[in-house]
This record gives structure tokens, C-alpha cells and sequence, in this order.
């Protein structure tokens, strides 16, 4: 199977090609997709899907993330590159300050697209907020932490084997398996 990845991301499109390395031939896309609004990431992942495809009319997929804070209502959800863009990290400490629910969640939905439809994939990396730790990763990397380190704190191959991403992209490829099997 021949596969494009839709990113602006050369970086996360070289992250899929290696989780799918011997099974799936991956090729990067650099497709600008309209900013879907939907409080479901698999929702906004679907609309940035459909769009793909009625460009390129070939199998694709493309994800979205969303940062989810329980002491917040679920914010920043899926603005959450758009918050971290304008408050940052410290704004969401500034808006954690004397909250004692730390917990929090990524989600990542993965669609994948073809001529029969756009199945949804999904990935969740339950953690914690924490006060920044950490040099490697990007975004909210130095403020969450999974069972006690913080994304930041881990290299950068240890991360990928864990992150939301990677357990979203596991479900699609389990499903891929069970397709060609049947």
C-alpha cells in the first residue's frame, strides 16, 4: 500500500514513515488543509481528510491533537496550538495557578481517507500539569508529564514510542493488518 501523509510537518511526516517502515509506503504531502472547528479531534481530522482527498484523490491520512485539561473544562481541547501560540505555557500555568486537579490528556485522531470513506483513529496519553522540565520536544512537552516525566524530559525515540500519535497510528495499523488479512 501506497500512502500519503498530509502535513505541513516534514519532521512528523518522517515519524510515520519510520512507524510504518517494511508495512506501508509512505509518501509526504506538504497540502495546506482549512483549520476544521469542532470540539472533536476526530471530527477536525475528518474535515481536513475530506478536503485532502478531494484534492488528491488518493489514500491519505492526516491527524490533529488536542491538549485536554480536566480542571479547565477540557480547554484548551482542540485550540490548543492556537492557545499555546498566543498564552503559551505559562498562561496555561497562570490559569492552573492554586488548581490541585492536575490531570490532563492528548488526543490524536488519525483519518485516513480513500474512495470508500474516512475511518478515525485515535490516540490518548493520560499525564499530569507540571511545572517545566525538560529540554527536548516542542509545545507543551516542558508542562506535561506521563507517569512523572514530563515529554520534555525524554528522548526523543522514547517519546514517539508512547505519545498519542504513536497509539493512534498503532490502531490504524491494526486495523490496516485485519483489512489485508480478511
Amino acid at each position: 500500500m501506497r500512502l500519503a501523509v498530509v502535513t505541513g510537518n516534514a519532521g512528523k511526516a518522517r515519524e510515520v514513515a519510520g512507524y510504518f517502515a517494511g508495512v506501508i509506503e509512505v509518501e509526504h504531502v506538504a497540502l495546506t488543509c482549512p483549520e476544521f472547528r469542532h470540539l472533536d479531534v476526530g471530527e477536525v481530522a475528518r474535515g481536513k481528510a475530506a478536503y485532502a482527498y478531494g484534492v488528491l484523490s488518493r489514500p491519505l491520512i492526516v491527524d490533529d491533537t488536542g491538549l485536554f485539561i480536566d480542571a479547565l473544562g477540557g480547554f484548551p481541547g482542540t485550540c490548543a496550538a492556537y492557545v499555546h501560540d498566543t498564552i503559551g505555557n505559562a498562561g496555561i500555568l497562570k490559569l492552573m495557578e492554586g488548581v490541585s486537579n492536575r490531570s490532563a490528556y492528548f488526543e490524536t485522531a488519525i483519518a485516513f481517507a480513500r474512495e470508500d470513506g474516512i475511518h478515525i483513529f485515535r490516540g490518548i496519553l493520560p499525564g499530569t500539569i507540571v511545572h517545566p522540565r525538560g529540554t527536548e520536544g516542542f509545545g507543551y512537552d516542558p508542562i506535561f508529564a506521563y507517569e512523572g516525566v514530563t515529554l520534555a524530559e525524554m528522548p526523543p525515540a522514547a517519546k514517539s514510542r508512547i505519545s498519542h500519535r504513536a497509539r493512534a497510528l498503532e490502531a490504524f495499523l491494526a486495523w490496516i493488518r485485519q483489512e489485508s488479512a480478511s
